[in-house]
This record gives structure tokens, sequence and C-alpha cells, in this order.
């Protein structure tokens, strides 16, 4: 089943095949990599899915970010933010392709009190964190870049709060930006967000104790957990699907109810439970709808 969010862990596996010793270590919640790195190695253009972790990166080169229900062309030399809210990815690169990025937890700003990742507008749902640079802003970022990395393979001891105030700096300083403001009309917009949703949906079953939930039930739900607006979810899986948010949700529940009556113990209240309704008569009512038999009498059949 396709991935619905990378973690930092399945990051580095993916990109290098193990985890780096400082993560192993439990101390090392940010990397930075130099983008010339990873388009020689061949592992450069992201899956669109969510990550659970923050990217900032000084790109170099033509190219197009997607962002959630967005694509922003970019061209020269630009400033991207990326958060776990949204899912995003990035059209494959070209060989003269550069610049650098750093990923990092939010773990990794715990110990300063000053800087709340979650409560800034760079890292806000809807944000559009892009910011194309001149040539004077280019060479700041490129230098703090530059620190980062040094610091990075130093064997300083405070080199964690060296490189914490660095991107800080990246920061403040895209904040005093003005963002890029050019969109593309994405032809393949709906496709994307229909199949992270089918990813989202799919990815809470199979149920397997009594202990889990089924709790995304709703299209409001869901498109809350997708950082768009339900009307534009509808829209999209309406035009990809030809049916509606509620009948594919609908359509999933009723084969995990018909999977668990037919091949679990359960009684029906626990099922009841487990796939998210208020009461058995609820799921009573909702089954029989569904497929025009009780829950009971399917169990039998």
């Amino acid at each position: 089943m396709a991935k619905i969010t990378e973690s930092l862990e399945a990051f580095y596996k993916d990109k290098f095949g193990s985890l780096p010793e400082e993560l192993q270590q439990n101390i090392g919640q940010f990397n930075v990599f130099r983008i010339e790195d990873r388009v020689r190695t061949g592992t450069t253009s992201p899956s669109y899915i969510r990550r659970d972790f923050y990217k900032i990166m000084l790109f170099r080169g033509d190219n197009v970010f997607h962002y959630g229900n967005k694509s922003v062309p970019v061209s020269g030399h630009t400033l991207l933010f990326f958060n776990p809210l949204v899912p995003y990815t990035y059209d494959p690169l070209s060989a003269d392709t550069g610049g650098y990025f750093c990923v990092f937890r939010d773990e990794f700003f715990k110990e300063n009190l000053r800087l709340n990742l979650t409560t800034l507008p760079l890292f806000a749902a809807g944000a559009q964190p892009v910011f194309g640079l001149d040539a004077a802003m280019t060479a700041e970022v490129t230098g703090i870049f530059e620190k980062i990395i040094k610091e990075f393979d130093s064997d300083y001891i405070y080199k964690y709060e060296l490189i914490r105030n660095y991107v800080s700096e990246l920061i403040y300083l895209a904040m005093k930006l003005q963002p890029v403001d050019r969109y593309l009309e994405q032809t393949d917009a709906a496709a994307r967000i229909t199949a992270v949703f089918m990813e989202l949906l799919e990815r809470q079953f199979p149920i397997e104790t009594i202990s889990q939930r089924f709790e995304l039930r709703s299209p409001k739900v869901m498109a809350e957990r997708l950082s768009v607006h339900v009307n534009y979810l509808n829209r999209a899986i309406k035009k990809t699907t030809g049916r509606t948010t509620t009948d594919l949700i609908f359509e999933r529940l009723t084969a995990e109810a018909k999977a668990l009556l037919r091949h679990t113990s359960w009684n029906i209240a626990e099922i009841s439970y487990v796939l998210g309704f208020e009461d058995q008569a609820h799921f009573n009512n909702f089954f029989r709808k569904q497929t025009a038999i009780n829950p009971s009498d399917f169990r039998q059949v």
C-alpha cells in the first residue's frame, strides 16, 4: 500500500539505506544536503505525500513545485519552505540544478522557547512559502547554508546550538520577503488530491483490534487532514472518479464492516464502535441502507 506520510527515518532509509548514527542516538533531528549531490545519486524527486518533518530549500534552476492543490513555477534562485501539514512534490530535476536543503523535526527547536514552528506563517497550512531571491539575498542565504554545512561537519560540542541559530536566521529573513505570487493551473490537481485522499482512507484499514477506531469518516474531516477546503475535495473527487466523497467513504466502510462480521468473533456492538458509530443502532441502520440486510442476518449467510 502506498505511503501517505514519509517519516524522517523512512527518508534516510529510502535515500541512504540506513539511519545516520546521530539520528540513531536520538540527537540528530537535523541534516543538511547539497542538491547537486542528490542529483548525482538519482534520488531527487519526492513522491506526492506528506512528511513528518520540516524542510528548507535554497533551489537554483527552473522547476515547478506542487504544494497541496497549487503549483508554483520557479526560476533562478528560490527559497522554499515545506511543513508536515501539506503534501508536496516537484518536477524531475535537470542536471544543472543546484542549491541546498536541510531537514529537521519540530523537536529540533524544542529547546528554543522563543521559536514555535507551528505558529509561524511560513509553516501554516495555507501558506505559500516560496520566495524568489535577488543576487544580494542569494549570496546571504548561500552563506548561511555554507555555515550550516561547516558546523554540521565539525566536532564542535555546541554545533547544534549554532545551527539552530542559522536556521532561525533563514526563517526570519524569509518572513521579511514577498512570496512568489505566480501559480500554474494544475491539470492534474484533482488527481493528486484524489490519490492522497484514497491513500489516507485506505491507511485506516484493516481494523485488527478493538482498540482501533475508524475516525476520518466525513468529507469535512478528511479535507481538514489534507489541508484543503471540503468543497475543493468534493469537486476533485467528483471530477476524477465521477462519485461523491461520501460514496467512497461509505463504500470502504461497508467493505470493512462485512469483513469484520464475517471474519471476526467480535459482537456487533464492538464492530459498531471500531467503525466509528455512536451506537449499534446507528450501525445497523447504516449497514441495512448500504446492503439491504441487517448485520446479524449478514453474519449468518
